[in-house]
C-alpha cells in the first residue's frame, strides 16, 4: 500500500487535470463560437440597411395624429436624410438582482440596431477581473441572451425559441421609437394612432410579427417615455406573458439630424408600482449609417 498509494493520487490527480483542461477548452470553444456568431449577425444586420438619399420633410408627417406630427417633428430635423439604422456605444449601470437588492453594476456596451430586423447588444457589466460579457440579439425570427462571467464561463443562457424571440423583437421596436424615429415613418407601413393628446400609439407588422409602441410626447413633441405590452418571463413565476416594459427618457442631443435622447433608463412593469429600472445608460456615441464599425466591441 505504501508503494501503491502515491501511484492512485497522481493517476487520480492526472485525470482531473485532464478534466479541467477539457471543460476550460470546451468553454473556450462556447466563447468563440459565442464571439464569432455576434459578428457575423452584426455583419448580417449592416447588410441588410440601405443608406437613403430622401430627406425628412413636415409634410411626411402633416396628416397624422397631433402627437405623433408633433414627435416626428421634434425627433427629425428638416433635410435629415432618413436613415432607419444606428450605431450606438454607451455606459451606465445594469442591475444584476431585484428592486429590492438590485446589485448594480458599471455598464459598457455596443450596439446595432436596425429595425424591424433586429439588433445586436455586446455588454460589459462589472469592474476589474471579475465581469461578466455577452451579447443580447436579435435577427429574424433567431434571438439570443448569452452572457459568461470572466467571459468565460456561462452565467445566463436563453434563446433559440419562439417566446425569445417574440421577446427581442418587442426590444427592438421599443428601442426603435427611442434611437432610430424614422423606422417608424408611415412610408414603412407603420400605423399610428393617438391613445391621448400627448401618447401616440405606433404598431409595426414585420412579417407575422406584430408589435405596438406607445410613445409619450411634451408639447414640444420631445419622447419623454416608450413603452410596450411585452411578451416577457420577467416576472417573479418566469412564465411568458403580457406585460408592461419601457423607459424614460431625457437629455436630447443632435446627431446626424436626429434629436434623440442621451440618457436612458428602463425595465419591466413600467407604469405601475412594480416598476425597476434595471437599466441606466448615457450614449457616449450614435451614427446613424452605413458605415457601421466592423463587429460589436466593449473593450476590456
Amino acid at each position: 500500500m505504501r508503494v501503491r498509494a502515491p501511484r492512485v493520487i497522481k493517476a487520480t490527480l492526472l485525470v482531473l487535470a485532464m478534466l479541467l483542461a477539457a471543460g476550460a477548452a470546451g468553454l473556450m470553444l462556447l466563447r468563440h463560437r459565442d464571439l464569432r456568431d455576434d459578428a457575423r449577425t452584426w455583419a448580417q444586420l449592416a447588410s441588410i440597411v440601405q443608406d437613403s438619399a430622401a430627406v425628412f420633410d413636415a409634410n411626411m408627417v402633416a396628416g397624422l395624429p397631433e402627437p405623433a406630427r408633433r414627435y416626428f417633428e421634434f425627433t427629425i430635423r428638416p433635410g435629415t436624410r432618413l436613415r432607419t439604422a444606428v450605431e450606438l456605444r454607451m455606459n451606465g449601470v445594469f442591475a444584476l438582482g431585484d428592486k429590492a437588492n438590485p446589485n448594480e453594476q458599471a455598464l459598457r456596451a455596443h450596439q446595432l440596431l436596425v429595425p424591424p430586423a433586429g439588433f445586436v447588444w455586446k455588454a460589459r457589466m462589472g469592474d476589474g477581473a471579475v465581469r461578466i460579457v455577452g451579447s443580447d440579439g436579435q435577427l429574424g425570427a433567431r434571438s439570443w441572451t448569452r452572457f459568461r462571467l470572466f467571459d468565460l464561463v456561462p452565467v445566463a443562457r436563453a434563446g433559440g425559441d419562439p417566446d425569445h424571440a417574440r421577446s427581442a423583437f418587442g426590444r427592438t421596436l421599443a428601442e426603435a421609437a427611442i434611437w432610430t424615429p424614422a423606422a417608424l415613418l408611415p412610408a414603412h407601413g407603420t400605423r399610428w394612432e393617438a391613445v391621448d393628446e400627448n401618447t401616440a400609439r405606433a404598431t409595426v407588422r414585420d412579417g407575422e410579427r406584430v408589435q405596438a409602441v406607445d410613445i409619450r410626447v411634451d408639447e414640444d413633441g420631445r419622447p419623454t417615455r416608450v413603452s410596450i405590452a411585452r411578451w416577457s418571463n420577467a416576472n417573479p413565476e418566469k412564465r411568458y406573458r403580457i406585460q408592461p416594459f419601457g423607459g424614460e427618457l431625457s437629455d436630447y442631443r443632435e446627431f446626424d439630424g436626429f434629436r434623440v435622447p442621451t440618457r436612458v433608463e428602463g425595465g419591466n412593469f413600467i407604469g405601475t408600482n412594480d416598476y425597476f429600472a434595471f437599466y441606466r445608460v448615457e450614449i457616449e456615441q450614435a451614427r446613424f449609417g452605413p458605415p457601421f464599425s466592423p463587429g460589436p466591441d466593449v473593450g476590456r
